[in-house]
């Protein structure tokens, strides 16, 4: 499965996965709105031995396959798995 990452321009370190390249009609309104202007980073192949440094890629690939699209937000400090600074 391709997947299209664009990094948002308004919120640092959050990254949106398409399904499609430009496939921004499938945001739901509200997220594109909280993302403000998207720019595209990075096509990949998310086969199931897929590594990725901070989201499941399983979990990327069920969302890409339901809904279009995956979300992946910055770590929360204190966190499992959060870069410690």
């Amino acid at each position: 499965m391709q997947a299209y990452v664009y990094k948002s321009r308004r919120r640092a370190d959050t990254y949106v996965f398409l399904a499609e390249r430009d496939g921004f009609s499938r945001l739901p309104a509200t997220v594109a709105q909280a993302l403000g202007q998207l720019e595209f980073v990075l096509e990949v192949a998310l086969t199931p031995d897929r590594r990725l440094a901070r989201a499941d890629a399983t979990v990327v690939r069920a969302n890409l396959s339901a809904q279009g699209f995956h979300v992946q937000f910055p770590p929360v400090p204190g966190m499992p798995g959060a870069a410690d600074e």
